[in-house]
This record gives structure tokens, sequence and C-alpha cells, in this order.
């Protein structure tokens, strides 16, 4: 049984997990910067590369600690090294190469969206959940993704983009409608906790984006702007208004997510579907999205929330799926800011070709 170090550090979470490659999960530390970037109402990368500094060791030897391991007894070291922030990305890279040189051990590159994908077959606290089958549909919304991929395999080379945001990431999307109503860092937890008791239909009314029949594109930029408008036009008075303005953004949102992958579902004739990124813990999304897959019978997949959140347990899962195919890197490894997986959704407004 192969037993790997993972360490993720792409954005503001310093985490370190020690894996099984059955995906049996020893140990998860994560140690989130949320408080240190919520007077900021969003992520600031400089800051952020110097937290990872300050905690990258102690949440490494946390991790070791509570599974019960040294690092002399893992397999080999995996990390995040693309895609990220390219300073905090460099602090985990550079912890990853100074680890797996003193304890002698192969290294292995991971990209932070595999890793997402991948979540899933991760197994905590003696619970087993079905695995999801290949090939499945996978959507992965996070803050800084929003993409639908065509999952043939655990490796990067057979995951295929079938569409993404044109612009931003559905988790930015619900931090920025958060800052608008007042509701602070980070908008999306609160905005899903309030329009639980919200009525989408007493707020304003929201067009869906990118409602075309046949595209599996995304975007949220306007639609934040459209609340942006409807705020101005008429602030909402009173708590069962914000809740209710909650409501009708939430509704939108998960309306097209739910639509989209279905779509893609039955177009690539893949009766399997997973969801995956921080957004997948949004709670209507996930029951919205099991209802329709019931509904057209089809297999959802759908990590536990702890999951869903940047966490190091994916990427040592993901290093372990590589490890066994033999794909280790040197210590020339660079991070990177762009994904592996190759994109098909041009950014930007105006007409494709198709």
């Amino acid at each position: 049984m192969t037993t790997v170090l993972g360490i993720e550090s792409s954005c503001d979470e310093t985490a370190a997990a020690v894996v099984r490659d059955d995906g049996v999960v020893l140990s998860d530390v994560v140690r989130s910067q949320i408080a240190v970037h919520a007077p900021f109402g969003g992520v600031v990368p400089e800051i952020a590369a110097r937290d990872h500094l300050r905690a990258i060791v102690p949440v490494v030897e946390q991790a070791l600690a509570e599974a019960g391991v040294c690092l002399e007894q893992v397999d080999a070291v995996a990390v995040t090294h693309r895609p990220g922030l390219i300073g905090a990305l460099l602090v985990g890279v550079q912890a990853a190469k100074g680890l797996a040189w003193a304890a002698n051990k192969p290294l292995v590159g991971v990209d932070h969206l595999v890793g997402h994908l991948l979540s899933p077959f991760l197994k905590r606290d003696g619970l087993v959940s079905p695995e999801p089958l290949f090939p499945f549909i996978g959507l992965l919304v996070s803050g800084g993704h929003s993409a639908i991929y065509r999952c043939d395999g655990p490796d990067a080379a057979e995951m295929h983009e079938l569409g993404a945001t044109r612009d931003d990431a559905v988790g930015e999307a619900f931090d920025k409608v958060g800052k608008l109503l007042g509701l602070g860092y980070p908008g999306g937890p609160v905005i899903d906790r309030l329009a639980q008791q919200g009525d989408p239909d007493r707020s304003f009314t929201l067009t869906p984006p990118m409602a075309h029949k046949d595209s599996l594109e995304l975007s949220f930029s306007g639609l934040k702007s459209a609340v942006a408008r409807q705020l101005a036009l008429k602030a909402p008075e009173g708590e069962q208004a914000v809740a209710d303005a909650c409501a009708a953004f939430q509704r939108v949102v998960v309306d097209t997510l739910v639509t989209k992958t279905l779509r893609a579902a039955r177009r690539e004739r893949v009766p399997n579907v997973v969801l995956a990124g921080g957004v997948a813990c949004n709670g209507e999304l996930r029951r919205r999205m099991a209802e329709a897959c019931e509904h057209r019978q089809l297999r959802l997949f759908l990590p536990a929330p702890r999951n869903c959140t940047d966490n190091a347990a994916m990427i040592a899962y993901a290093g372990a799926v590589k490890f066994r195919m033999g794909r280790v890197v040197g210590f020339d490894m660079a991070p990177l800011t762009h994904t592996e997986l190759p994109r098909v959704t041009r950014k930007g407004r105006g007409l494709r070709d198709a």
C-alpha cells in the first residue's frame, strides 16, 4: 500500500495530508487564512504567500504526527504546483522539494484542478462511499475556477474541458454579491444560509447567463453586474429583503450550473456526474443537482463538504495516482499559474466560431 504526503498552498489555505493510494485519509490539516484576508474583502496574494511561509512547517509536522508516521515512512511527496497564485504556490513547492530531498523521496507535481476532480475518491473516518465511475462529467466550481469536464480516467490526459467560464468564477461572483449586500467575506456560505430563508420571487428578476440552447460555456460577471444595478435602484431593507435577494441570485446560479451539467451529460452520453470545488458545498446546488440527476437516471457522486474546499488530501491522492504511473518529477519543477488541462473556452466577450 502506497502512502503519500500531500502539500497544498495554491491560494489561501496552507494544508498538508497523508493519504493512502486506496483513498483512505490518515490525516488532513488545513490552516485557513480567511480571517487574514477578510478586512480586504478578498485574497491578497502577497499576504497569502507570507502566511504560507509562517504556517507550512507546523502544518506538515502536524499532518505527519496525526497520521502516526514520520517522513521516512511515506513513499512520496506530492505538491500542488499549478494553477494558483504564484507566490503561494512557490512556498508549497519549495517546502515539498526540501522534504523530498532530505528524505530521499520521489517528488510528484499535482494540478490543483485534477485534485478537485478526484476528491470524491477520498475516504474519511472509516466511512465508505461509492466511488465515481469513469467516464463521468465533472462540474468543478470554486472561487477561482468554473468549468465542466469529461473525465475518462484519473490522469490529466484523460480529462477534457467541455465548457468553462468566460470571465468570473462562480465562487468569485458569490463573494462579490455578498460584498454588495454587506455580508462580508467570504460571501458564498452566508448567501447559501440566507437564501434558505428567502423567497426568490419576492426579489428582483435576473436573466440566466449564457442560456444559449447548446452552449456549455458559463459567465457570471454580467450576473454580478445585474445584481449591482438592481441594488442601486432599490437596496433591500431589512433582513428578510436581504434573504430574498440572496435567494434570487442563488437560484439563477444553481439553475445555470444544473442545466449546463445535465446538458453535458446528455451530449456526451455519460451517466455519471461529479461535483467538485468549494462551491460544491452549496446546499441548494447539492439538493437541486441530486433531484435533477435522479429524475434523469444519472448517478451523482457528491464529495463530503470537507473534500470540496481546498485541502491537501485530494492532492496526496492525485499524487498517489501519478506515483503509481511512474509520473515523478525532478527538483527543477517550477510552479505555474495555469492548469495542464487544455482549455477550449476563450475568455472575454464576442462571438465564437462555433
